[in-house]
């Protein structure tokens, strides 16, 4: 079932959490903030969605880094319910897929609820002083193959907050998976 984010809270500051990473250590998410910003992208490994854009993801990311965008991905689905979405498997995850930024565990699902995430993938885009200026899909093509001319909408959105400060006032909602919310004790 697919889920649309809500739309930008322009200036709502970044809120930080210490969380357990792929690579074994606990890390800050504020920590991986650039110079000039910080993508917080909600991400998961068994969704179609996620799986289709993965590799874009990542180029997105690594072209970011050049212009001062730093970047991390949370994974904050329901392993109990979803197997595929273990911390283990995001190991196996960030590995085969090469990812060059931090795959955190929200394991309690708090930063989820914090930052008001819905979807997989979801992304929170943040500037120099860690106000909210993108929140929006990565680009239009959702599962389907990309066309050579698909507008890359969270990298040109980075790109401007990088330069200004701000983000584009017209900005497109995510889709993708719902987030796996745990059943309530």
């Amino acid at each position: 079932m697919a889920a649309t984010a809500p739309l930008c809270d322009f200036g709502w500051k970044a809120v930080d959490a210490r969380l357990p990473g792929v690579d074994g250590r606990t890390s800050s998410i504020l920590d991986h903030a650039g110079p000039r910003g910080l993508v917080v992208a909600f991400i998961c490994n068994h969704c179609p969605y996620v799986k289709a854009v993965i590799a874009r993801i990542v180029r997105d990311a690594r072209d970011l880094a050049g212009a001062g965008i730093g970047f991390v991905a949370i994974n904050s689905n329901d392993a109990l319910t979803y197997p595929e979405d273990s911390f283990e498997d995001m190991q196996r995850f960030s590995a085969g897929h090469a990812l060059p930024f931090p795959y955190l565990y929200d394991e309690d699902q708090s930063v989820a609820r914090t930052y008001g995430a819905v979807c997989t993938p979801d992304f929170f885009g943040f500037n120099a002083a860690g106000e909210l200026q993108y929140r929006g899909r990565l680009d239009a093509s959702r599962k389907e193959a990309v066309d050579q001319g698909l507008r890359r909408d969270l990298y040109e959105a980075m790109l401007e907050v990088a330069r200004t400060g701000r983000g584009p006032a017209e900005q497109h909602a995510s889709i993708g998976c719902s987030i796996k919310w745990k059943s309530p004790s």
